[in-house]
């Protein structure tokens, strides 16, 4: 049995990741934490997901919790706040959250020369089969095509394009040998003039409750190529975060992605 803790455990992700292990015969919800001003602060993790109590009342703190693994998907700050105590304690971490800036992703990178890390924009099985189908197509399709990306997510989302789009454009890039830096285009307004073939465009939707959508397009003059992913529940996202949780569990230390859990490098 697997013994895992939940940080942001009132948000949408954080209570999908609990129902999800609930549901698991090998994973054991152990302990779970929210930010010191939530109100979600010394409830039964298990009747805050709505399946029934745990005796696992959500805390502020890591400090001498009993886990082996810290299940992820919160915001940049409260992520980093953890990492130096599971560091410091052997504990491995399954990251979903985004958003990260070049120096909080460095201590990520810096904390996997000591701990197990999987850290992905989008824990989706579908969507790793999605990134893998991304770098075929562009290879075989290479500059002969406009390629844009439409991702749309629900009105709460705090950062934009969501890292799972700018993934895409990562793998797209590369495929290409390009540098996303140099080619991305987010959104576009007024007299932009002719399209250059080698752009990237990102396109960002925020609306309702859509749990995440993303499409790429491959266009010439004669046809179009889609790549699309639209996730029903956010179940997907949390089973794939549990995926990665056994899969940590043979792992020393390293930093790893979904594309390393699901055999597709």
């Amino acid at each position: 049995m697997i013994r895992a803790a939940v940080t942001g455990a009132a948000g949408r992700m954080g209570r999908s990741v609990i129902a999800a292990a609930v549901q698991a015969q090998d994973i054991k919800i152990t302990a779970a934490f929210e930010r010191a001003d939530s109100n979600a602060v010394g409830v039964d993790a298990g009747e805050l997901a709505g399946v029934g109590r745990l005796d696992v009342p959500v805390s502020t703190t890591a400090s001498d919790a009993d886990f082996e693994v810290l299940i992820d998907f919160s915001y940049p700050d409260a992520i980093l706040s953890y990492i130096d105590y599971c560091c410091q304690a052997g504990k491995c971490m399954v990251i979903g959250t985004t958003g990260f800036d070049e120096p909080q992703r460095q201590r990520i990178v810096d904390a996997a020369s000591n701990i197990a890390i999987v850290l992905a924009p989008n824990m989706s099985v579908g969507v790793n089969l999605c990134f893998r189908l991304l770098d075929i197509a562009a290879r075989t399709l290479g500059d002969d095509v406009d390629i844009e990306v439409i991702e749309a997510h629900h009105r709460h989302k705090k950062d934009a394009p969501s890292g799972t789009a700018i993934r895409m454009g990562e793998v797209l890039a590369s495929a290409l040998g390009r540098d996303l830096q140099e080619c991305a285009v987010y959104g576009r307004q007024g007299i932009t003039g002719e399209r250059p073939r080698k752009q990237i465009g990102f396109l960002t939707i925020r609306a309702g409750e859509i749990v995440g959508e993303h499409t790429v397009l491959f266009v010439d003059d004669a046809e179009r190529v889609e790549i699309s992913h639209r996730a029903q529940s956010r179940t997907t996202f949390a089973n794939g975060a549990l995926r990665a949780a056994r899969w940590l569990r043979n792992q020393d230390k390293g930093l790893f992605d979904m594309q390393d859990v699901l055999g597709l490098r």
